[in-house]
């Protein structure tokens, strides 16, 4: 508790980590809603839910290239602003998009807004790497692991009950809301000119294609010297596979199989239990980040929750599903609070965009391929069960993978690879 006490003790830090919650509300709330309207709307075409993850998920193999190189030339402050405010504006004609009817409409926006959102993070990720101390960096993992065991916790709950009260315009109103408060918190930080420009000044018009593509290669260059950091960013593809089944899997299991007349009202069950157990298990694993060393922490946290998810296509009861969805929830913060309190402690600040710029598109694209292997062979080739077999298999596989090859880098690396001219 005195580590999150001294880091919240930054105030830059404090305004990121609010604005970082604010943002993610507004691209989690609507998002949410507009998922259980189709299921609502159009209860016999599941495929809508699909490709709404999918219209999520796509846009960064549209922009993965730029995303890095922006977040390390650009200024890192600017970029993470105007991303909440032209989401924010972007959200708006979404609402115009549903009051017309036009589904296609309503998919490109949202795969517009999904394409901005992806140049936020990296950007937000290398700030407070600026601002923090090496020691601070597993505690502000813990921190973002909380945020987002908060949204676990209640996301799905306030997006139904923002569903059910406000209707879907209503829902992406708080949307907007949230995008706006974050642009203004982030516009509010005093941050060095390091911090914002650790590469020197660069405008847009600098950012032509040949530079952009130079950029980018130096980023792959830079990743392929660091065989730890290769070890971490392979696990990556796995955990699209996993993020792009848990996206859907969960909704699918209660509406087709345990609870078809009360999905909607168990739904806010689960997101309660899976949030409550995230949110304790961050606890758990900021204290075993003291204890333990980093990757056996992510290596146990790869095989519970592994052995917890295939577990959940064997129970033939709602209550038993929702203590498999538990022990599920109580094992991720470990995977999770490893690897981000690891990442920036051996990439070099100059390099921090382009190497999450790499991240995230590896990700989103065994996340867009998954989904849409569901939405051509779900349900009339293969069940839901399936669906938990594959995703627990995968993370056991990753578990046994880092136990073997991890080891064998941890002493070769050091804290900071700079061999490569940013």
């Amino acid at each position: 508790m005195n580590k999150m006490a001294s880091v919240f003790r930054e105030r830059n830090f404090t305004k990121l980590f609010f604005a970082a919650f604010t943002s993610q509300m507004g691209g989690t709330i609507g998002l949410t809603a507009f998922m259980f309207y189709l299921l609502h709307r159009y209860s016999n075409q599941p495929v809508y839910a699909t490709i709404t993850e999918l219209m999520f998920s796509l846009p960064t193999l549209a922009v993965f290239f730029m995303v890095g190189v922006a977040a390390d030339r650009l200024d890192r402050q600017k970029v993470a602003l105007y991303c909440d405010w032209i989401c924010a504006g972007i959200s708006l004609l979404f609402i115009i998009s549903l009051i017309i009817q036009w589904i296609p409409l309503t998919f490109a926006l949202l795969f517009i807004r999904s394409a901005v959102r992806n140049f936020f993070s990296p950007a937000e990720s290398a700030i407070i790497q600026g601002i923090l101390t090496p020691e601070d960096y597993t505690t502000a993992a813990g921190l973002n692991q909380m945020v987002s065991s908060l949204f676990m916790l209640f996301g799905s709950g306030l997006g139904i009950f923002c569903y059910w009260h406000f209707g879907i315009r209503g829902a992406i109103l708080i949307d907007v809301l949230g995008f706006i408060i974050s642009g203004f918190l982030i516009k509010s930080c005093r941050l060095s000119k390091e911090v914002r420009l650790p590469n020197g000044y660069h405008s847009l018009r600098d950012l032509n294609f040949s530079f952009v593509l130079r950029d980018f290669k130096v980023g792959i260059l830079y990743i392929l010297k660091n065989k730890l950091l290769v070890s971490l960013i392979c696990g990556f593809i796995v955990f699209g596979i996993i993020n792009g089944a848990f996206s859907v899997m969960q909704v699918f299991i209660l509406k087709y199989k345990l609870e078809p007349n009360h999905y909607e009202e168990y739904s806010i069950v689960l997101g309660i239990v899976f949030g409550a157990g995230v949110l304790a298990g961050s606890v758990i694993a900021s204290m075993l980040a003291q204890k333990l060393k980093l990757y056996k922490m992510l290596v146990l946290g790869l095989l519970l929750s592994g052995a917890a998810t295939a577990w959940g296509a064997l129970v033939p009861s709602t209550m038993l599903y929702l203590i498999s969805s538990g022990a599920v929830a109580l094992s991720l913060p470990m995977i999770n609070v490893a690897i981000g309190g690891w990442m920036p402690s051996i990439v070099d600040p100059k390099m921090m965009g382009r190497v999450q710029g790499w991240v995230n598109p590896l990700m989103m694209m065994a996340q867009s391929v998954t989904l849409l292997l569901i939405a051509g062979f779900y349900p009339k080739y293969i069940t839901v069960e399936s669906l938990f077999w594959l995703v627990g298999s995968c993370l056991f596989l990753v578990g046994i993978f880092y136990s073997i090859i991890l080891p064998r880098f941890i002493k070769k690396n050091a804290p900071l690879q700079t061999g490569v001219h940013a």
